[in-house]
């Protein structure tokens, strides 16, 4: 950690010791005024012509608003557990009693549990019983087994009154891993195993957890769920029912920071809690702006995009801080992880030199990341 926040000083030095070289005007919402070498079009006015600029305010704000509405909305439907039922596997313990024929039950022990004295379901997936040998029961539910001993004990018993519980589960398990407080393996049974509930058995994501993204693996297939989501939006959709073999990996948190950079009062990062974190509670973890030097309306987020992807390589967002309005919009603007707060101490008409010089940090922080996590 204290090798990245120096890389994060050393690059914030190099960028703000770059900022006294003249720049071009360009204003949000408005047009770009290129800087031209005769005829042609320098590189920093191509770079600039896909950042998505806008301001910090009322607008923006709704708009975080809206997306936010619209996760919650979607995620009203959840999961169906209503028609669930356990499947028997191989390795499964059942107890077996017919109601009026004592002989046929074993009775309680006081040193012997129900699952050592049960029946296991075999090898070859089938169970025995008194009068009752080689039942099929792999791949069968309680009810169904039930039945297939009713018919088989009919021959020697009118109307066999049978009940069959399940007491050792098993067949089946999932796979919890990472970052919570007890990873390990647990079965799954009669009851309805979700991924949320699984991640509570385990005990629950620690505090070294990236509670944002839960890789989830079935088989060949590896599915990325927006845990963030159902924590902070309660979008229910984003959970699973688990099955046989199913991995849950829960990874360290080490991407789950904002940079914050330029004319502060300290230099570093900021972790983006599980609730959130906004951009003056960023600002106010690295003991806020300098107020001598630094520009009130300079203070900027950049949010890196993918330009395949999105054809665009980042959204800048500037915040103007010189009235009362912009400190609530900077209250209720929320960061993203690896986000760039960067605050100048330039002319604001400067400020596109800025960007473009920020611009590689993008790229920059995840380099530093991995060489961190090595």
């Amino acid at each position: 950690m204290a090798r990245c926040c120096k890389n994060i000083i050393a690059t914030s030095l190099a960028v703000a010791s770059t900022l006294a070289m003249s720049g071009c005007t360009l204003i949000p919402g408005g047009h770009f005024e290129g800087i031209t070498s005769g005829d042609k079009t320098t590189g920093l006015e191509q770079e600039l012509s896909k950042v998505n600029i806008q301001l910090i305010d009322s607008e923006t704000i709704k708009q975080q608003k809206l997306k936010s509405q619209v996760v919650q909305k979607t995620g009203l439907q959840g999961l169906d557990v209503s028609n669930y039922e356990y499947h028997l596997g191989i390795g499964d313990v059942i107890t077996v009693g017919v109601w009026d024929h004592p002989e046929l039950t074993i009775p309680a022990a006081v040193q012997r549990t129900a699952e050592f004295d049960g029946f296991r379901v075999q090898a070859d997936g089938t169970v025995t019983y008194a009068y009752a040998p080689k039942v099929p029961a792999a791949g069968k539910t309680v009810v169904e087994l039930r039945e297939e001993l009713v018919n088989r004990l009919s021959r020697v018993i009118e109307d066999p009154q049978i009940d069959v519980k399940v007491v050792g589960f098993k067949s089946q398990k999932v796979y919890v891993t990472g970052e919570v407080d007890r990873p390990g393996v647990y079965p799954i049974t009669e009851t309805p195993l979700t991924l949320i509930d699984a991640i509570n058995t385990a005990g629950g994501l620690n505090e070294r957890a990236d509670w944002q993204t839960v890789t989830f693996t079935r088989g060949d297939i590896v599915e990325h769920i927006q845990l963030d989501d159902f924590y902070s939006e309660g979008d229910i959709s984003q959970n699973r029912l688990l099955k046989h073999g199913d991995i849950i990996h829960i990874a360290r948190n080490d991407k789950r920071n904002v940079y914050v950079m330029g004319d502060v009062s300290r230099v570093g990062t900021v972790e983006v809690k599980r609730y959130g974190l906004s951009l003056a509670e960023a600002l106010s973890e690295v003991g806020g702006i300098n107020e001598r030097s630094a520009n009130a309306n300079g203070i900027f987020v950049l949010r890196k995009r993918d330009l395949e992807k999105d054809g665009v390589i980042a959204d800048v967002y500037q915040l103007r801080a010189n009235n009362i309005a912009a400190l609530v919009y900077a209250e209720q603007f929320s960061l993203q992880p690896q986000d760039i707060v960067y605050v100048t101490s330039a002319p604001i008409a400067r400020w596109n030199k800025v960007i473009s010089l920020l611009l590689p940090s993008l790229s920059t922080v995840d380099a530093i990341q991995d060489i961190d996590n090595q």
